[in-house]
């Protein structure tokens, strides 16, 4: 990959909703509310105010992911499924990295995980666990989501992130978008044309756009 095939990300906002040192990790947008794994809780910030409305008391210490009715959030080496209306777990399959996963997605009845080291990213069933694809990256994996038809996530390198779109088949990267110094993603979701960041142990969640169009890899 070519240094001019990447482009740039703006920091357009940002949330702290769970204090510094907490660790953003999960993040997931449904009804109006960014959805924060904080490790101990899963918290609820109001896209509009930006005030933390909801707290959850759930191990949410990786990815967390939506189906606009129900949060799926990574606990150790299961995936619990979560009523955010009542608090309460209603299921729970296995994790497909048996608790070295990351980054997490919802889309048309399947997760995808991210696996952090193992540098890959896992279609599974989201009734079942069954694994049904893995995808392979060239770095680690962090936030994964679906923006519309497309699949993104975050990797994690030496204390620097990029955003990707990537090809949800075979893997191919078709942009590459890089994080300001000092931003990285943990966590990752999409609200319509930008992109909500977990930052880490800042605690903080970024909302971001590509600020330059990436020219699609060619091999």
């Amino acid at each position: 990959m070519n240094d001019n095939r990447i482009g740039e990300v703006e920091v357009l906002q940002e949330y702290r909703p769970l204090g510094e040192g907490a660790m953003a990790s999960g993040v997931a947008v449904a009804g109006g509310r960014v959805w924060v794994g904080g490790g101990d809780r899963l918290v609820g910030v109001d896209l509009q105010s930006g005030r933390t409305v909801d707290s959850i008391p759930v191990a949410a210490d990786a990815g967390t992911a939506s189906d606009g009715r129900y949060l799926y959030q990574l606990a150790g080496k299961r995936i619990q499924k979560v009523d955010p209306q009542t608090g309460e777990v209603v299921g729970a399959i296995p994790a497909p990295g048996e608790g070295k996963d990351s980054g997490m997605a919802w889309a048309e009845g399947c997760l995808w995980v991210g696996q952090f080291r193992d540098r890959v990213i896992v279609q599974i069933d989201a009734e079942t666990g069954e694994v049904l694809k893995r995808i392979a990256s060239d770095r680690f994996v962090t936030g994964v989501c679906w923006q519309e038809q497309s699949l993104w996530h975050g990797t994690l390198e030496e204390d620097s992130s990029e955003l990707r779109r990537i090809d949800a088949e075979t893997g191919e990267v078709l942009e590459r978008y890089a994080m300001p110094t000092g931003s990285i993603i943990t966590g990752l979701a999409a609200d319509g044309d930008e992109f909500l960041c977990g930052g880490g142990s800042s605690g903080a969640v970024r909302r971001v756009v590509p600020t330059r169009r990436a020219t699609p890899n060619k091999r």
